[in-house]
């Protein structure tokens, strides 16, 4: 079910964020053993605030598929999602949820408000945190030391 190469990716997807001066957090798109998306933050490139990486590797994915579900598809990042990339990862319908490491500031998974846990929630995805978790803490860990 897990697979840590799928989480290499979106770890890469990661750095090359940093790379463009983004905070870095990368995710991938995985359904029935292929990467059907994958992407990197680029909220400053594009002067765009939506454009997390979960949301701009769903939006590439839906668009390939020719459907806004991505029923039966796995969704891995690097930091936990945020409010708004859990709402889209609910109406998106994804399967599962992997994320590297926990956000106690912006998180909204097993963190914050647990958009999940919510009564509101239309869809809830399998959840699994903690996915090479010490390797995505250390890029955003780097990042921000840099910039200090």
């Amino acid at each position: 079910m897990i697979s840590k190469g799928y989480m290499d990716l979106a770890l890469e997807e990661a750095r090359a964020a940093a790379e463009r001066g983004e905070v870095p957090v990368g995710a991938v798109i995985v359904q029935d053993g292929v990467v059907l998306a994958r992407a990197g933050n680029r909220t400053r490139e594009f002067n765009d605030v939506t454009a997390h990486a979960e949301i701009l590797a769903i939006r590439q994915a839906a668009l390939d598929l020719g459907s806004e579900r991505l029923t039966g598809a796995d969704l891995y990042v690097t930091l936990e999602p945020c409010t708004m990339c859990a709402a889209a990862i609910s109406f998106a319908r994804l399967r599962r949820l992997y994320f590297g490491t926990e956000d106690e500031k912006g998180g909204a998974v097993t963190s914050g408000v647990r958009f999940f846990n919510q009564p509101t929630c239309h869809h809830s995805p399998e959840i699994y945190p903690g996915i090479a978790s010490s390797d995505a803490m250390r890029l955003l860990k780097d990042f921000f030391r840099e910039r200090r």
